[in-house]
């Protein structure tokens, strides 16, 4: 199996009691079987403190919260099951976090998710990456290898897209209906960007920024402070930590239209995601980490962004490459 990952990866280590955020509160952890049993198993004040607080929903178990924190939290911003037994003993989410893995078949990509303070540092800024990869792909794969191929290197030209365009999103939600030509079976040809953004000055109306916000007002919120921004946003200029958040989103995103081919869909997301950041304005590190925990970290509010792609009035191309160009 080929596993590949960017070249940032290892650098990431816990900050633990030095993190402005926690990954111990604001969410209930899912617990994997094994570690359940283990939990549910275990003697003495720190088992029945577990099993307080492990609840079963819908198949999967849960750690739930003890006013706002993980009932294992400590005061010193440690937790009490690494502690008391070591690191073998975390559940698979909390050993993993923020790590992300995507298996792809003949292949596994790692990456490091954004809602962690310290990941979201190492990822915004980076003015590039590249990808290191080990083992050997497998062939045997659920798809066609010739549309992983073209995903894999579409997805590379977009990353470096929005690296150089002076235009970013707009050129991104653009080149993404292209690569869309391509996977459908059109003719593969280069992507004339001056032609493009000439199609986005004739597609964009007028940009209605209540509507685009209405979308995330709409979706479920976690928290109070994520609340006051999305009521309360302040627009700011591109920065550079805007390319990063698209090239991390691309790279999270882009490969999972392998799954139904509508790297459209996947597209708008990446834009919206990148948009809402931008409107919403303040520290460009804090939002973006904020709105991962509220958004990314929310699989209901991602397949909600994804089903309402084509058909919630925010979200059309044209409102898009309007507030895109502001």
């Amino acid at each position: 199996m080929e596993l590949r990952k960017p070249d940032f990866y290892d650098t990431f280590h816990c900050i633990a009691a030095c993190c402005p955020d926690s990954c111990c509160k604001e969410w209930d952890v899912a617990v994997d079987a094994q570690k359940a049993a283990l939990y549910r198993g275990l003697p003495g004040a720190l088992g029945e403190k577990l099993r307080e607080f492990l609840q079963d929903e819908d198949g999967d178990t849960y750690l739930t919260l003890d006013n706002g924190r993980c009932p294992m939290w400590r005061a010193d911003g440690l937790c009490r099951i690494q502690a008391e037994l070591g690191e073998h003993a975390l559940c698979n989410t909390c050993r993993d976090f923020p790590r992300l893995r995507h298996d792809y078949g003949s292949f596994t990509e790692l990456g490091l998710e954004l809602s962690c303070p310290e990941s979201a540092r190492i990822l915004l800024s980076r003015e590039g990456w590249s990808w290191v990869s080990q083992g050997k792909a497998e062939e045997k794969t659920d798809y066609d290898q010739r549309d992983m191929d073209l995903l894999l290197k579409t997805r590379q030209t977009a990353m470096d897209l929005v690296t150089g365009a002076e235009e970013p999103l707009s050129a991104l939600l653009l080149y993404t209906c292209h690569a869309q030509a391509i996977l459908d079976g059109e003719e593969e040809a280069p992507f004339d960007l001056s032609a493009a953004m000439e199609t986005a000055g004739d597609l964009a109306g007028p940009g209605d920024r209540e509507a685009f916000l209405k979308v995330f007002r709409d979706l479920e919120i976690l928290t109070e402070p994520w609340r006051k921004r999305l009521a309360l946003p302040s627009p700011r200029p591109l920065q550079k930590e805007d390319r990063a958040l698209l090239r991390y989103l691309i790279s999270r995103y882009w490969l999972q239209a392998i799954s139904d081919f509508d790297l459209v869909c996947r597209g708008k997301l990446i834009v919206s995601l990148a948009l809402l950041c931008r409107i919403l304005g303040g520290d460009a590190v804090q939002t973006a980490q904020l709105m991962s925990k509220e958004i990314e970290n929310d699989a209901e509010n991602i397949d909600a962004l994804l089903d309402g792609a084509y058909t919630t009035p925010g979200l059309t191309d044209a409102n898009l490459l309007a507030l895109g160009r502001e």
